[in-house]
């Protein structure tokens, strides 16, 4: 099986020879490329094609959204990790919507790296809990604001009572097992409603789900007992 090529983004050095050591010790991944700022990640998107790329968010010349915007538009296939701190909120939203697959926090354990880099690569959208609680917290109350002005997309409507509880508790940043929990559902079971509110909303991972909750006002919709 093929090594998982992944590109380090960061303005520190420091910090790109800290992932370095993490991810060079795991078997399965290489690292094929570095670079300091989003038009350097550009650039070296277009040189190494990577799988995945471990994006930071505050860099100089351009920013890690400007970057992730730009890279998922011109390499779809490439992934983008974002790297954060507890002070870049702001920013990781707008990451999300550009296409973002997870993000995870700068002093994350190296098994956490590691585990995310894969899933990612599988297509999933690896978000850490301590993360995304005060995301949800942060951003449910601007879709709260823009739901009085703005209607529900229309593919709400799609969506049976089961699949908009599920769509709910992703918006909630529960995992498939905290989900399959509350629920009283297998994990299968939740991973096929997963695959099939996917497919209505014509969503590519739990990430855009999770903004899409957000955004149509549906994280108040269900709390569970």
């Amino acid at each position: 099986m093929s090594k998982i090529r992944v590109a380090l983004v960061d303005d520190q050095e420091i910090m790109i020879r800290g992932l370095r050591m993490i991810i060079e010790a795991d078997g399965g991944i290489e690292v094929v490329g570095t670079a300091f700022n989003g038009r350097e990640a550009c650039h070296l998107c277009r040189e190494v094609r990577p799988d995945v790329i471990l994006m930071d968010i505050k860099m100089p010349i351009m920013n890690g959204v400007e970057a992730t915007a730009r890279i998922i538009s011109d390499f779809p296939k490439v992934k983008v990790l974002i790297l954060t701190t507890f002070n870049d909120d702001e920013y990781i939203f707008e990451a999300l919507k550009e296409g973002a697959s997870g993000y995870l926090l700068k002093d994350a354990p190296p098994n956490v790296i590691t585990e995310a880099i894969h899933a990612v690569k599988r297509g999933g959208a690896p978000i850490q809990p301590e993360v995304a609680s005060r995301l949800v917290e942060r951003f449910s109350s601007l879709a709260i604001k823009a739901a009085a002005s703005e209607h529900r997309d229309e593919r709400v409507r799609l969506l049976s009572e089961r699949e908009r509880e599920i769509t709910c508790l992703v918006g909630q940043g529960l995992n498939n097992r905290e989900i399959s929990g509350l629920l009283f559902l297998s994990e299968g079971t939740v991973r096929n409603h997963l695959s099939n509110i996917l497919s209505k909303l014509e969503l590519r991972d739990r990430t855009q789900l999770a903004i899409f909750a957000l955004r149509n006002h549906l994280i108040t919709d269900f709390e569970p007992d």
